[in-house]
């Protein structure tokens, strides 16, 4: 779900995409529903393509907001409940046990309230991709047949 939403640098919000041609993206606010093109020189940044850095392996952002989701009963933020540095570190240690302190900053701590607000607004909940579920169940082992 995540790959078609965007992140468009020097505009505030987030965008889902239309459509695409040979020099330019057409795009839809989440907030307002607007359409306009977004053209190749801007830069957009697809929120399936972001991951959090963490102690270990670097997590998608669909697990960050996955997690978000569990811990918020998929409600929106208050962002002036973490408004302080020490609040928003609070909020990324209730997330994401081993998130990297020194490689997350406060501003992409921000920006992960913004954007799950901003997704739960437009009725965005389920935040897996296709691709994640088929990885997933790829993984697991198969069931063996006892008959």
């Amino acid at each position: 779900m995540l790959k078609k939403i965007l992140s468009i640098s020097g505009r505030p919000g987030l965008y889902k995409l239309i459509s695409y041609g040979k020099n330019m993206l057409l795009v839809e606010g989440l907030s307002d529903k607007k359409r306009f093109p977004v053209h190749s020189r801007e830069r957009v940044m697809s929120l399936g393509d972001i991951s959090i850095f963490t102690t270990s392996d670097d997590l998608p952002l669909s697990q960050v907001f996955e997690n978000v989701g569990k811990i918020f009963d998929n409600k929106a933020i208050d962002k002036k409940a973490y408004a302080t540095p020490d609040q928003l570190h609070e909020f990324m240690g209730s997330i994401l046990e081993n998130w990297d302190e020194e490689r997350v900053h406060n501003s992409d701590i921000k920006k992960i309230i913004s954007w799950y607000n901003i997704l739960i607004g437009a009725g965005i909940t389920d935040f897996t991709t296709k691709e994640e579920e088929e990885e997933a169940k790829a993984d697991e082992p198969a069931e063996e047949n006892k008959d």
